[in-house]
């Protein structure tokens, strides 16, 4: 037995809230015991005739608790007992959710072999993939993809794992999706590749694999932003840099007719206005206001790159 002095305050702890969530004092010890995994009492209070499938208030059965804690061996009990594995908590989640947000491969394997639904997805339209891919878990991520995960399902929001993984700068992850069917120029609602995310946030190491496998440095989100714009405005140089060595457009603009340039004139960046010029940045292009990059320098009193923009030393 794994009843301990934790478990008694835990255990008071529930049952004093018992009321608010509708649940009876037995149900409340059956999950926590689930949750820490004392496998003997959840096999008591089954077969005192507690439901197995029972949820909190939140709709958190005991298998997604056992799951959050990586019980393996209550788990399986739960399995056994006819836990229905593609029950739902209120916000969507599933037990093969739990388990991918707390990396636990071999419990993905087992749900999956019980008939976990892959494609289950949370309220934010999160499949295990996508969280997975959000986590660099690049072993569940291949384990998922084998077992027939999509790589090209978005989220509510478009976001696909390659995305995902992109924003959080896991490189291997990248890779490997790429590598396992993912659309390397798939985009958001807001018409955002893999490459520019890494470039907003400046994850050199995924943008590298990107561009390495064939991702284009020119593409543009709805706004018409470049990765290369975004790079600017977020003032990663390095990422600057790798985006012109592999060929980005430099002059290219977006929708309002700002380039890269212009952007970095906007905030002031003059390692970015010194690196855009010696690239063959085109200091007469205007806006759609009709300002060049030398007017937004003048607006924003910055002597030092307005001296740069007249090609003064």
């Amino acid at each position: 037995m794994k009843h301990n002095w934790i478990f008694a305050l835990l255990f008071s702890l529930i049952v004093s809230q018992s009321a608010f969530a509708g649940d009876s004092a037995k149900e409340a010890e059956y999950r926590l015991a689930a949750s820490i995994g004392d496998t003997d009492t959840v096999t008591r209070l089954l077969d005192e005739g507690v439901d197995v499938n029972t949820g909190n208030q939140f709709g958190v059965t005991a298998l997604m608790m056992a799951i959050q804690n990586n019980n393996i061996e209550t788990t399986a009990l739960l399995l056994t007992r006819g836990a229905d594995v593609n029950a739902k908590a209120v916000a969507g989640c599933t037990a093969l959710t739990f388990a991918a947000e707390n990396g636990h491969s071999a419990l993905t394997a087992m749900l999956l072999e019980r008939g976990a639904d892959i494609n289950a997805r949370t309220r934010a339209g999160w499949d295990s993939l996508i969280i997975a891919a959000r986590y660099g878990l690049t072993d569940m991520v291949e384990q998922l993809l084998y077992k027939g995960a999509n790589p090209n399902q978005g989220d509510k929001d478009g976001k696909t794992a390659l995305i995902h993984t992109a924003e959080k700068g896991h490189f291997e992850t990248t890779a490997l999706l790429i590598d396992r069917g993912a659309d390397i120029e798939a985009r958001d609602n807001h018409g955002t590749t893999a490459l520019i995310m890494a470039a907003d946030k400046g994850n050199l190491r995924v943008m590298d694999v990107l561009l390495t496998r064939g991702a284009n440095p020119n593409a543009h989100d709805s706004d018409g932003a470049t990765p290369l714009i975004w790079a600017v405005g977020q003032g990663h140089l390095q990422a600057v840099e790798l985006l012109l060595r592999r060929k980005a457009d430099v002059n290219m603009a977006d929708n309002d007719g700002v380039t890269a340039l212009m952007e970095a004139a906007t905030t002031r960046n003059e390692q970015l206005v010194k690196l855009l010029l010696i690239n063959g940045a085109d200091i007469n292009k205007k806006d759609h206001s009709g300002r060049t990059a030398a007017d937004i320098a003048k607006k924003k009193r910055n002597k030092k790159v307005i001296t740069l923009l007249n090609g003064e030393s």
